[in-house]
């Protein structure tokens, strides 16, 4: 399984390098690997002629000079569109990348977390598009789904049921069933909360029972040494940078725990 290989914990680049790229577009992945991350983490829905591309919104307009829900815009229409200048000026003309167009330049360089975003629509044909695709590029072995929408989630174990699948629960109250017992009926092999929402206690319930945690999103120094404290298996993060260096450093320290213990 994926999670096997993976480093423990590991650092995922959230939308790829966010911090110092735009998000989900193939300068924001590209740099992500450049900054030592261990995976990338984007959100997947379909166009308007059922191709599947790579933005996180429902609608075009925080990203794009555009207005409009991406489902309306036809492929060729998306790749046109400019999402890299709302993020720098130096990103003008970088485009809404095609799933397809992420497996073949990074695939099979790292690991890859495709979010299932098709919240708008959630009977459409994502998961299938998503599984022909994986299939087609011999990737099972490098990606794990994840989605607040377990019905996806269902859908895309039985395409490709040996990839890994993550449940996202919603922050607070709303993500509460996710996080307790009811959300093993979706059987996740991960489970992705809220950094706030990540407990010892749910850290220590989860591993017991052999399943991973993956927290999101997590770009303060002290969060992370806070995860990195309670064992957590891997954290998604804007800044990957900043995650391997905070990583070093607490690793660092904890050595130095341990000399001074056995003493």
């Amino acid at each position: 399984m994926l999670f096997d290989t993976l480093p423990r914990p590991a650092i995922i680049a959230h939308r790829g390098a966010s911090a110092y790229a735009p998000e989900n577009t193939l300068a924001a992945f590209k740099l992500a690997l450049q900054q030592g991350a261990d995976g990338i983490e984007l959100d997947a829905k379909l166009s308007a002629d059922g191709h599947v591309v790579v933005i996180h919104d429902q609608t075009v307009d925080r990203t794009t000079p555009f207005h409009g829900k991406v489902g309306d815009f036809r492929v060729s229409e998306l790749r046109k569109m400019d999402a890299g200048s709302h993020f720098d000026i130096t990103f003008k003309g970088e485009p809404i990348p095609t799933l397809e167009e992420v497996f073949k330049a990074v695939g099979q360089l790292t690991y890859i977390n495709v979010e299932l975003t098709n919240y708008a629509s959630p009977l459409d044909l994502l998961p299938e598009k998503v599984a022909e695709l994986v299939r087609h590029y011999k990737l099972s072995h490098r990606v794990v789904f994840s989605s607040f929408n377990p019905i996806a989630l269902l859908r895309i174990r039985h395409l490709i049921p040996e990839a890994p699948i993550g449940l996202l629960a919603f922050p607070g109250i709303k993500g509460g069933l996710a996080r307790s017992w009811p959300g093993r009926f979706v059987r996740y092999q991960s489970l992705h909360p809220e950094v706030k929402d990540t407990t010892i206690t749910l850290v220590n319930r989860l591993q017991r029972r052999g399943c991973w945690i993956f927290v999101y999103t997590v770009n303060r120094e002290d969060e992370m040494w806070r995860l990195f404290d309670m064992g957590v298996d891997g954290i998604f993060t804007d800044d990957p940078l900043l995650a391997q260096k905070i990583l070093k450093q607490y690793r660092r320290k904890a050595s130095q725990s341990r000399e001074e213990i056995s003493r």
